[in-house]
C-alpha cells in the first residue's frame, strides 16, 4: 500500500537537509576564510604572502613556525566561576594545538582580566592548560584587560621582551575574534603584525552547532570594525 503523502514528506526532508547543509557550509567557509585573513606578509600557510605590497619579511626567508620562536596569544572569554566555560576550554585547546613541535621555543601569553567574575580569565586559562591538559611549557599571564583592544595592547610589552629575529606570532580565539585581534595589532604595531601566522583555531567540522551563530556575529563585528577603520582613515 502506498502512503499518499510520502512524496511531500520526502521533499520536505530533502529541503530540511539542504538547508542544514547550506548553513553548515556557510559557517565552515566563513570561519575558514577568517582564519586566513589579516595575517602577516610572512605567513605561507596558504601558499602566498599577504600584504606583501606594503611590508617585507623581517629576514630574508618567509617566517614559519618551524625553527621559530613561537609566541601564541590566547584570548580569554567572560567567565563567571572558577572553572573554565566551554568557550575558554576551546580556546586553550586551540592554543595548545597551535604549538609546532619543531619550533625552537614556545611562549603562551594568556589574556583576560576579571570581567564577569572574581578570577582573571588568564588565570583560569592557565589552570586549565596545566592541570587538565598537562601543558608544562612557558606561560605569561596578562590579567588586566577587559576588551580585545586591551588584550593586544597589554600583550605587546610582553612580545617586545621576548622578540627575536625568528619570532612568529599567533593569536588564538574563535576565527572571527582572532581576526579582529589581528586587525588591532596591525593598527598598533604593524612591525609586529608582519610576524602574524595562523593559529590552530579553525578545524573543519568542529562545533557545527556553534559555528553558524559565531559566524554571523563575527561577520557583523568585522563589518563594523571595517567601517570604523574606513572612517578613521578618511579622517586622516
Amino acid at each position: 500500500m502506498r502512503v499518499p503523502f510520502s512524496m511531500p514528506v520526502r521533499v520536505f526532508a530533502g529541503t530540511v537537509l539542504g538547508v542544514f547543509a547550506g548553513v553548515f557550509l556557510f559557517a565552515e567557509a566563513a570561519h575558514w576564510r577568517s582564519s586566513r585573513r589579516r595575517l602577516g606578509d610572512c605567513d605561507t600557510s596558504d601558499g602566498r604572502r599577504s600584504r606583501s605590497d606594503r611590508w617585507s619579511c623581517p629576514d630574508t626567508r618567509a617566517l614559519t613556525t618551524a625553527d621559530s620562536d613561537q609566541i601564541i596569544i590566547v584570548l580569554g572569554y567572560a567567565n563567571r566561576g572558577q572553572r573554565p566555560n566551554g568557550i575558554n576550554r576551546f580556546r586553550v585547546r586551540a592554543g595548545l594545538r597551535s604549538i609546532d613541535p619543531t619550533a625552537r621555543s614556545t611562549l603562551l601569553i594568556l589574556c583576560g582580566g576579571a570581567v564577569t567574575g572574581r578570577t582573571p580569565e588568564a588565570l583560569i586559562l592557565e589552570r586549565f592548560a596545566r592541570d587538565e591538559l598537562g601543558f608544562a611549557g612557558r606561560t605569561v599571564l596578562e590579567a588586566q584587560s577587559t576588551t580585545t583592544w586591551e588584550n593586544i595592547a597589554n600583550a605587546i610589552p610582553i612580545i617586545d621582551r621576548e622578540l627575536t629575529p625568528a619570532t612568529t606570532i599567533s593569536i588564538v580565539s574563535n576565527s572571527h575574534h582572532a581576526e579582529k585581534a589581528r586587525d588591532h595589532l596591525w593598527q598598533m604595531r604593524p612591525d609586529l603584525a608582519r610576524r602574524l601566522v595562523r593559529g590552530g583555531d579553525y578545524r573543519f567540522g568542529e562545533h557545527p552547532l556553534v559555528k553558524p551563530i559565531a559566524a554571523v556575529r563575527g561577520l557583523l563585528a568585522l563589518r563594523a570594525l571595517d567601517r570604523e577603520n574606513a572612517k578613521h582613515a578618511a579622517g586622516h
